[in-house]
């Protein structure tokens, strides 16, 4: 059987006046139905132009992706807008991503009556029962986004993405324009909703210690390419990749008694645009060895532990 999401060798190429761009290069995973794929990596390596070609907001260079067992790579229009329906996307910023003219109601009404034919009395209902499901309280149903903090723009934004009950939602670094003291309840928001609707994730970040707390597998892009995937306990306990290492290394810590030395990277970030065969983490890495610039393929050094580096199981 095929796993819920099943990407295949996905590609994403963008034109520039300098060349061509690879933002997502060859890349492979799978997420199985209701758990959280974390994907992690610098700003610039590819994260969230992944999530949107993933569910085609942006059109696919090469590779194909598979969906609840059926082939979504390149879809008719009335195919994809019954799959808008089972697909959504929660974005970074709730106060851009909000339409400023729409009221919460609005807002959580429109995909509703562009997809579903309900009576405008199923339609409140639905919209009260998602504001609820959220955490939005009735009261600011006429509230427009300039009005409501951050945190509440943010649950907006979810109860939108919940509206035609989907299966699979990417959540694009939900939480990294909030403050910190908002990102636990959205977090948790999210997670308590996976629990009860059964919901599979794509959960893309920068911060290794969210992606920690919501991740059942974690995935690290480097430049458009996945250089480390495996449980999210695994990586924790023992990274492989260097990149990995030195993305954890930066992890600010409350234990006074632990010893962790703090990897700097050095070096300049190699351009994403006509990249050369091999390692793209070279220029950075401090174990770059000759046979680094042939292609990487990631390999399989545990059970579900893949590493793209040919001197990874050297360095464990």
């Amino acid at each position: 059987m095929r796993p819920f999401m099943e990407i295949k060798h996905l590609k994403k190429y963008f034109h520039s006046p300098s060349g061509l761009l690879h933002a997502i290069d060859d890349v492979s995973m799978n997420i199985e139905k209701g758990e959280t794929m974390g994907v992690v990596g610098e700003s610039g390596c590819g994260k969230s132009t992944l999530g949107r070609t993933v569910i085609n907001l942006l059109d696919k260079t090469e590779g194909q992706v598979f969906f609840d067992g059926r082939d979504i790579t390149n879809p008719s229009h009335r195919d994809m807008k019954k799959l808008r329906q089972e697909m959504q996307i929660i974005f970074q910023d709730p106060y851009s991503s909000l339409n400023p003219r729409l009221t919460v109601e609005q807002t959580i009404m429109e995909p509703i009556k562009l997809h579903l034919r309900l009576s405008r009395e199923a339609i409140d209902e639905k919209c009260e029962k998602l504001m609820d499901m959220v955490g939005v309280d009735r009261r600011l149903r006429l509230s427009y986004p300039h009005e409501l903090d951050g945190g509440r723009r943010q649950r907006v934004g979810i109860a939108r993405a919940l509206a035609l009950d989907p299966k699979f939602i990417v959540c694009d670094e939900p939480v990294s324009a909030l403050d910190v003291s908002i990102q636990a309840q959205i977090l948790n928001l999210l997670m308590d909703l996976q629990d009860q609707i059964g919901l599979t994730y794509m959960f893309i970040t920068h911060n290794m210690s969210v992606i920690r707390h919501v991740s059942h597998n974690i995935s690290v892009m480097y430049l458009g390419q996945l250089v480390e995937e495996c449980p999210t306990d695994a990586l924790f306990e023992q990274p492989l990749h260097p990149y990995t290492k030195a993305l954890l290394s930066a992890i600010p810590s409350t234990d006074i008694m632990q010893k962790s030395e703090r990897i700097i990277l050095k070096g300049e970030i190699s351009s994403p645009i006509n990249p050369k065969p091999g390692c793209r983490f070279i220029p950075r890495c401090a174990y770059a060895c000759e046979k680094c610039h042939e292609p990487q393929t990631p390999r399989e050094l545990a059970p579900g532990h893949f590493v793209a580096c040919c001197r990874a199981d050297e360095l464990a």
